[in-house]
């Protein structure tokens, strides 16, 4: 079937070139899609099933795929919220420390004692100053880590519903597939009753031969009873009597019209 299909529209080809000129290739199109439905066609029901059965199949290492991508971006969420706490964790202590520092130095006492060390007002200034830039540094790349974990908690949850989408559609198509083979099988046991042939089985075959059979015998018959009519043998069928008309009256228990009956027989005789 296949093979035909290509080898006609190899001869539409060669046609639309011979005939048609620069408009061939509309032809060649035509010849082309025509082709390509008729192979369609030509595939059994059985066949493409089962190659829709290995589709559903390869959706299975895309998901493997999408659960990787999950499980790792779960793991970088987790360590993003773990360096998030630990900033959080280093910013508090930070904060407390210039806090005391500039409380001191804003308490008018010029001398500074700290770890048993004395350290001038001078000195306080400078390493308040040094650990307020590194807080606002430390604040600023935990603002940075937020933002970054909460888009990788959007990535995470849309990879999550994408998981769930293709499982979900994974599910409806195993679904789906055992519908359309069970609608597969009631036609088959259907078409082993039918008078009709819809498929290219061996039995719709034998059906269309026996069919094609019984109609060649119904026409030679009516070919043989025709030929009788035509060989110009003698009637042997009696013509209608006369009294035909009384007869019918006689049978419905009604008088015939005497004009009737006369105009009949003047007409048999004539």
């Amino acid at each position: 079937m296949i093979k035909k299909s290509i080898i006609a529209a190899a001869a539409a080809f060669l046609v639309a070139v011979l005939f048609f000129g620069r408009d061939a290739v509309s032809y060649v199109g035509t010849s082309i899609g025509w082709v390509k439905e008729s192979v369609k066609n030509s595939v059994p029901v059985e066949f493409e099933i089962q190659r829709a059965r290995a589709m559903v199949r390869d959706l299975v290492p895309d998901i493997h795929r999408n659960m990787h991508v999950i499980a790792k971006e779960e793991v970088e969420v987790e360590r993003l919220e773990n360096q998030i706490a630990t900033a959080e964790e280093q910013l508090a202590s930070d904060k407390v420390k210039i806090d005391r520092l500039s409380a001191d130095l804003s308490s008018a006492n010029g001398k500074f004692v700290y770890a048993g060390r004395h350290y001038s007002a001078d000195d306080v200034k400078t390493d308040l100053s040094r650990r307020f830039v590194r807080f606002k540094t430390k604040d600023a790349t935990l603002a940075s880590l937020r933002d970054i974990h909460q888009a990788r908690v959007k990535s995470l949850e849309a990879a999550r519903e994408k998981l769930q989408g293709m499982l979900a559609a994974k599910r409806q198509l195993e679904v789906d597939l055992e519908h359309v083979e069970a609608r597969l099988k009631m036609v088959e046991a259907a078409q082993t009753t039918s008078d009709y042939a819809f498929d290219d089985s061996n039995l719709s075959r034998a059906k269309g031969l026996v069919s094609d059979l019984r109609t060649r015998l119904d026409v030679a018959e009516r070919i043989v009873n025709a030929e009788g009519d035509f060989q110009g043998e003698i009637p042997l069928e009696e013509a209608a009597p006369d009294d035909i008309v009384e007869q019918v009256a006689e049978y419905f228990e009604r008088p015939a019209d005497a004009a009737q009956v006369v105009s009949l027989r003047s007409a048999g005789a004539r």
